[in-house]
C-alpha cells in the first residue's frame, strides 16, 4: 500500500512543477486536467505526509527513550503511545482515500419516490419522504426542483419526481434507494390501531445528453393537459408532456410548467437518467452481479429502514441502526445515518481489497 502511495506522491510532485511550466499554464485544456487531477489525489498526498511525519516523530521518541533522562523519558513515553494509537487510524484513512472513487458520486440526482403498500397512508408517507429529502438537500445548499408529481387529495403522492443538484449529491444519496416502511396510527383510524404502509425510493444519477444519445425517431410525444388532485384541470392549455422512448417501452410525463417546452426538457431529464440507470444494470448483470435492481415493488418484505411513530424511533436495516429520534430525521437530519451507510460500504469495499 505504502509503495503505491508513494507513487501517487511522485505524480503529485510531477503535476506541480508541470503547473508552474509557462507552456502548461498558457495551455488552457492542459492546465484545467492537470489541476483536476492535482485536486484528485491531493488529500492522499496530504494524508500521506502526515502518515510520514507520525513515523518520524515515533522513532524519535523512541530514541528518547533509549537515551533520556527520567522527566523526558515520561513525557516521550505519553507521546509515544498516543502517536502509536493515532498510527493505525491514519492507516485506516489512507486505505479508504485508495479505494476506487465512485465516477457517479458528483453528479446531480433524479430522485423518484412513489406510495407502495397501504393505499392513502402510503401516499402521506411519500409526502413525508419527499419533505425529509428537500430539508436535507436544503441544509446542504442543494437546489430541489419538482419534475413530475401526482399529488392525492389528502395531501400525499402517488409519485413524485425532483431533481436535486449540488456538490456531492448522488455521493450522500446514493444509499437511499428501496423501499421505506412506516408504521404509525392514520388520522382517519378511529381505533388507534397501528398501520404499516410502504414508499419506494431511487435514487439515480442524472444524466446529461453527453452521457446517453437518444435518437428522436425513437420517441413519441404525447401533449395533454395538466390535472391536479382528484382529476380537476390546472390548465386548459395542452402544457403536459408524456414520452414514450419506443425500443424500451420506457414512459416519463412532466406536467409542473405551464410551458410546453420545459415540461419536455424536464421529461427529457428524467427519461436520460432512467436510460442511462438502465444500460448500468446491463452491464453489471453482464459482470455476472448479483446486486438487486434499486427499487423492488413496495412489498413490506424488502424494507431497507422502518420509521415506526409511537416508538418514536427509525431502523436502518441493512446496517442494523437503530436511532431513537424520528422527528429530527423526518424534519431532514439525515447525515448520521448516511455517515453510517457510507462507512459500512467503505468497510466492505477495504474486506474485498
Amino acid at each position: 500500500m505504502l509503495d503505491k502511495i508513494q507513487e501517487i506522491e511522485n505524480k503529485y510532485k510531477k503535476i506541480t512543477l508541470l503547473l508552474s511550466d509557462p507552456n502548461v499554464f498558457s495551455n488552457r485544456e492542459e492546465f484545467l486536467r492537470l489541476s483536476k487531477e492535482q485536486s484528485e489525489i491531493e488529500p492522499i498526498v496530504t494524508k500521506f505526509q502526515e502518515y510520514k511525519k507520525i513515523i518520524k516523530e515515533i522513532e524519535e521518541l523512541e530514541e528518547i527513550l533509549k537515551d533520556g533522562d527520567g522527566d523526558l523519558k515520561e513525557i516521550a513515553e505519553d507521546e509515544l503511545q498516543y502517536l502509536k494509537k493515532l498510527k493505525p487510524q491514519i492507516e485506516q484513512e489512507l486505505k479508504i482515500l485508495l479505494l476506487p472513487k465512485d465516477p457517479r458520486d458528483e453528479k446531480n440526482v433524479i430522485l423518484e419516490i412513489r406510495a407502495g403498500t397501504g393505499g392513502d397512508e402510503a401516499a402521506l408517507f411519500a409526502a413525508d419522504l419527499f419533505r425529509m429529502y428537500f430539508k436535507y438537500a436544503e441544509s446542504k445548499g442543494w437546489k430541489v426542483e419538482i419534475l413530475d408529481s401526482h399529488p392525492t387529495e389528502l395531501g400525499g403522492f402517488k409519485e413524485i419526481i425532483a431533481n436535486i443538484s449540488g456538490k456531492g449529491a448522488f455521493s450522500r444519496l446514493k444509499f437511499e434507494s428501496g423501499v421505506h416502511r412506516v408504521q404509525r396510527i392514520p388520522l382517519t383510524e378511529a381505533s388507534g390501531r397501528i398501520h404499516t404502509s410502504t414508499a419506494t425510493v431511487a435514487v439515480l444519477p442524472e444524466a446529461e445528453e453527453v452521457d446517453i444519445k437518444i435518437d428522436e425517431k425513437d420517441l413519441r410525444i404525447d401533449t395533454f393537459c395538466s390535472s391536479g388532485p382528484g382529476g380537476q384541470s390546472v390548465n386548459t392549455a395542452y402544457s403536459a408532456v408524456r414520452i414514450v422512448h419506443l425500443p424500451t417501452g420506457i414512459i416519463v410525463q412532466c406536467q409542473d410548467e405551464r410551458s410546453q417546452i420545459k415540461n419536455k426538457e424536464k421529461a427529457m431529464k428524467v427519461l436520460r437518467t432512467r436510460l442511462l440507470e438502465m444500460e448500468r444494470q446491463k452491464k453489471e448483470a453482464e459482470r455476472a452481479s448479483e446486486r438487486k435492481q434499486q427499487v423492488g415493488t413496495g412489498e413490506r418484505s424488502e424494507r431497507i429502514r422502518t420509521y415506526n411513530f409511537p416508538q418514536n424511533r427509525v431502523t436502518d436495516h441493512r446496517i442494523g441502526l437503530t436511532l431513537y429520534k424520528l422527528e429530527q430525521i423526518l424534519n431532514g437530519n439525515l447525515d448520521e445515518i448516511i455517515n453510517a451507510l457510507i462507512s459500512h460500504d467503505q468497510t466492505e469495499r477495504l474486506k474485498e481489497m
